[in-house]
């Protein structure tokens, strides 16, 4: 791929500044119009926001409370074409709401009748929302708190894992021909004749810089959007805040069976899901202002605390900080608006072209992330002058069939807190060699976090237990790409410090 950007001498039509979801959705729509298109991603694909959500393509349940209709109708359309394009990506969930009060059950139940009709409207035949009795409760959710427990309301929404969802864009994008490139950051803009021309781009791993010149560059960097506008014009306002939302993930004793819960008002006037995923329980999410938007984020006692008692309220047996297996955060792009908390912000996306033509898409959330890449890569075309040529997204098939059963999650599943027994070490290190040179070789994973935390889900399933696979995936990534002892030793110690950030904090 660097190759390709390095040889290429005449401009792109379009090069994409982003390799997460919207970024990647981007790419694809513009070589599914026949653009010869371009995308480069400072670190891995998806590795900031987009492989830190809650799993799930819905249409945010939520935003009904607060009147926004149009945008629920809009995300559960979307929801509706990647179930029909992609699958074997996506599954359908039942979330039951359990009801403690009176005349919750048939609040809720009206709420959420609302949403089957939005979602029937935009063409889905999803199960209907029921009301449950409290019998019916208990049978689906052995472990609920039972006191003053009157009922329950079950909807259905979609989960997905969405590191892997990116990763099969990509891979749909480069089928394509899209040119695609991670650990290459953008250092500044080209302009030729007082307008936006290209990108100047380093390659992380050599130091070597290359420019590609483009007739439209879209700028989809989520929280990091209003950096590249200030590339383009040093003095732009803000169109974005940030908002830390917080994870943890724990065993699947606390919420087996099938079938999630949501908890529909916090006390930040949020609501947080329990869910199961991949094996695991994963319960989300805060909403945390905040201006740090470099680094690793990851979340403070306070939202550990705030998850943990939450959760309480509605299992009969507490978590403690000792069960959390992982403990993840991710920074959502919000458009600025007149509500002071980031709780009260919707997840609209908006499409805006500097005077001098860089085109920024931002905003959004991961169900509408089709939608936000068609919106601006029409928008590319009229800023480059080009014919009109309409999306194919709509229908477009993403993914080639279900993804294998991961061996190394299977690990950090087994092997819950990192204590390991020999059989199992050497029983998944006869297929480790195997699975990491397939990432390596089909899909440009580089560094050992590439592999333990996006293209299969270890960290996230267990922070310690993946940390003790980050030595015999550094020797095995060593061989595929022809690195040394020195490089294998930075890489281990590197993601073995990660891992400990993926710990609930003290």
């Amino acid at each position: 791929m660097l190759d390709r950007l390095r040889r290429e001498r005449d401009s792109w039509d379009v090069v994409v500044i982003g390799g997460g979801a919207t970024g990647l959705g981007c790419a694809l729509d513009a070589a599914a119009r026949g653009l010869k298109t371009a995308l480069v991603e400072r670190a891995d694909f998806a590795g900031a926001t987009s492989s830190r959500s809650t799993k799930l393509m819905h249409g945010g349940v939520r935003y009904l409370r607060s009147g926004h209709v149009a945008l629920v109708a809009q995300s559960l359309r979307e929801r509706e074409l990647i179930r029909r394009n992609a699958p074997a990506l996506v599954r359908e969930l039942a979330f039951v709401i359990p009801a403690y009060r009176p005349g919750e059950r048939a609040y809720y139940g009206a709420g959420l009748g609302l949403y089957d009709w939005l979602a029937r409207r935009g063409g889905a035949r999803s199960s209907r929302t029921r009301l449950l009795s409290r019998d019916e409760a208990c049978r689906r959710l052995p472990t609920l708190r039972t006191q003053s427990l009157r009922g329950a309301v079950v909807y259905h929404d979609d989960q997905f894992d969405d590191a892997r969802f990116a990763l099969e864009v990509m891979r749909a994008a480069t089928g394509l021909g899209a040119v695609v490139a991670n650990y290459a950051r953008v250092a500044g803009l080209l302009f030729h004749a007082g307008r936006v021309a290209g990108v100047g781009v380093v390659d992380e791993e050599s130091g070597a810089t290359i420019e590609v010149p483009a007739h439209v560059v879209i700028n989809a960097t989520g929280v990091f959007a209003d950096v590249v506008r200030r590339l383009d014009d040093p003095a732009a306002a803000p169109m974005l805040c940030a908002s830390r939302g917080a994870h943890i993930v724990v065993e699947r004793a606390f919420l087996p069976g099938d079938d999630a819960v949501m908890i529909p008002r916090t006390d930040d006037g949020r609501v947080v899901f329990l869910i199961p995923w991949r094996g695991r329980v994963l319960i989300g999410t805060t909403d945390v202002a905040t201006d740090d938007i470099g680094g690793e984020p990851a979340p403070d006692r306070d939202d550990v605390e705030f998850l943990i008692a939450h959760a309480a309220r509605y299992l009969a047996t507490p978590i403690t900080r000792a069960d959390i297996r992982s403990a993840f955060a991710g920074l959502r792009p919000l458009l600025l608006g007149k509500h002071s908390r980031t709780a009260a912000l919707t997840r609209d996306h908006r499409v805006v072209v500097s005077p001098r033509g860089l085109v920024t898409v931002t905003g959004g959330k991961w169900t509408t992330y089709r939608l936000m890449a068609e919106d601006a890569v029409t928008r590319a075309l009229e800023v480059a002058g080009f014919d009109r040529v309409p999306s194919r997204t709509a229908s477009l098939a993403i993914g080639n069939g279900p993804v294998p059963a991961s061996a190394i999650e299977q690990y950090a599943l087994e092997n819950s807190g990192g204590h390991s027994n020999q059989s199992n070490q050497t029983r998944v290190a006869l297929l480790l060699e195997a699975e990491t040179t397939r990432f390596v070789r089909e899909e440009m994973a580089r560094r050992v976090d590439d592999v333990l935390a996006r293209r299969t889900r270890a960290l996230f399933l267990d922070a310690r237990a993946s940390a003790a696979l980050a030595r015999p995936v550094a020797e095995a990534m060593a061989r595929a790409l022809g690195r040394d002892a020195a490089w294998v030793e930075r890489q281990t110690a590197e993601f073995e410090a990660l891992a400990r950030a993926y710990l609930p904090p003290d």
